[in-house]
């Protein structure tokens, strides 16, 4: 018996999915991000009728002294200094955070020390990723720095440095990594940040709404393309090349075209796979989104730097998790507009990043009808069992990502504020929707810590992940990544962002 077939002997059969609503908990992570991102949003938007409510978070600026390096996103509240600004951050997510986990029955101490030890080392990261030397991009910022050379990175190099750390420590130091597992959560933190970036997005989108509608027919146009190929060819490739049987043929073939871990673990519930056969594919994505955000925002800098929208929806395309793909659009944001810059092009930021989250929101809205659409193949023609069991088209809703409910909210209020609001609080929209994009990057910080540590690379090979390993290898770098490229540039070649100003 191979070593994947002992990991998953032991599972119990019967462990699937459940298929009714009264099986399912009322609070989960989706519903919690929604919350968690709906209120920051919410409260930054209390700049519009006066009081600053958020304006005490800190916010990190590119830096040779470190004495500099960090102060208060608002400067109503520049007399607190950065460290202060920073303690309280800390305090309050970790009071946020620590409440809503314990709603959904984690051990709420075992969340709080964990979650110390991974905001302080997350967060150090990114102070680290801001030096000048990694971060500054135009001779201005070389000049004003008074140094001779820098990585480009910007100062959102520091998503990097955070994944270096969190794999640094999976790797080197695992009992560290075991202990602060409680608090490894980059569904839950990514979630919370696209919920918040709806409404960045938005006030962007305002702007130039029929770019932005041109966007979203060509993002959606080109995953259902995109998705019906991927799905076919990973699923022949597993089973005829490979010779994996259905139950992980499925759940491998939607983690690689889909979305990931939570397509793997909704389309193996619906067939009915057992359920390590889930968390071996969920394991694998993770490690190849890593190497995936190694690589692919810097050769899209090198090669995609003049279409700078196709380069955004072939990110959306190819990572296949959702903290991993909407941190490796930022990346990608921050690179292309860096060389842009240097050419003398600037781009308004945030098209790149919201072209990259409009593919993948799409991509995660399809996660639940397609687990459907296998679900009803499998209890009616594969797997039909006497007692009549079959799948029902409820569980479209059940299987449907509620966070992207919160996203649709922050978008819809954003834009309505920014198109139909006084002049007076348009005025003020950029800032309040500023504020509440300091904690989307603070998410995004955590994610890419999360991802990090999630990944160790020996643990996993012991576990027997070789085999399903070398699926991915062939159909992810032979075929997905390559067709992902193409389409995107069939959809977006020539679609630039608007020019700055």
């Amino acid at each position: 018996m191979s070593s994947i077939d002992q990991a998953t002997s032991s599972a119990a059969p019967s462990a699937a999915a459940p298929s009714d609503a009264t099986a399912l908990p009322i609070l989960n992570e989706d519903w919690l991000s929604v919350a968690i991102g709906l209120a920051i949003f919410g409260l930054a938007l209390g700049t519009l009728a006066g009081p600053d409510l958020l304006g005490w978070a800190v916010s990190t600026s590119v830096w040779t002294d470190p004495g500099t390096a960090l102060g208060t996103v608002s400067k109503a509240y520049s007399g607190l200094g950065g460290f202060s600004a920073f303690v309280i951050t800390y305090l309050v997510l970790l009071a946020v955070l620590t409440g809503g986990v314990a709603l959904l029955k984690a051990n709420p101490v075992r969340f709080a020390l964990a979650f110390t030890a991974v905001f302080w080392i997350a967060y150090a990261s990114w102070v680290i990723g801001s030096n000048a030397y990694l971060a500054a991009v135009t001779p201005a910022d070389l000049q004003k720095f008074g140094i001779d050379w820098s990585l480009k990175l910007t100062n959102e190099g520091g998503f990097l440095v955070a994944l270096i750390a969190g794999l640094v420590i999976a790797n080197v130091f695992p009992a560290f990594a075991e202990r602060i597992k409680e608090a490894i959560r980059p569904e839950l933190y990514v979630k919370i940040a696209i919920v918040i970036l709806g409404g960045f997005l938005a006030v962007n989108a305002a702007g130039k709404l029929s770019l932005a509608t041109s966007v979203l027919w060509r993002g959606t146009a080109a995953i259902v393309e995109a998705y019906l190929i991927y799905w076919s060819v990973v699923y022949f490739v597993a089973r005829k090349w490979f010779g994996f049987t259905r139950e992980y043929a499925v759940p491998l073939a939607s983690g690689i075209s889909i979305c990931g871990v939570a397509a793997a673990i909704a389309t193996g519930g619906a067939i009915r796979a057992r359920p390590a056969v889930a968390v071996l594919v969920s394991s694998l994505v993770v490690v190849f989104a890593v190497v995936e955000v190694l690589v692919l925002p810097f050769l899209a800098q090198q090669f995609l730097s003049h279409e700078p929208l196709v380069a955004a929806a072939w990110i959306g395309l190819a990572i296949k998790t959702d903290g991993a793909a909407v941190a490796g659009g930022g990346i990608t944001e921050s690179l292309i507009l860096a060389k842009n810059a240097a050419e003398g092009v600037v781009y308004q930021p945030g098209w790149i990043l919201g072209t990259t989250a409009t593919v993948k929101v799409f991509i995660d809205i399809f996660i639940g009808i397609w687990a459907f659409i296998l679900g009803w193949i499998w209890t009616h023609h594969i797997d039909a069992r006497p007692d009549g069991e079959r799948a029902r088209p409820i569980e479209i809703w059940h299987r449907f990502p509620k966070f992207i409910l919160g996203f649709i909210v922050t978008f819809g209020i954003g834009l309505a504020l920014a198109l139909a609001a006084p002049a007076a609080v348009t005025a003020k929209l950029p800032a309040a929707v500023g504020e509440a994009n300091t904690f989307r990057v603070i998410f995004f910080i955590l994610t890419f810590f999360s991802i990090g540590v999630l990944s160790n690379f020996r643990k996993l090979w012991a576990e027997g992940i070789g085999k399903l390993a070398a699926v991915y290898v062939v159909t992810l770098f032979g075929f997905v990544i390559w067709v992902g490229l193409l389409i995107s540039w069939l959809f977006f070649a020539g679609v630039t962002p608007p020019l700055a100003g």
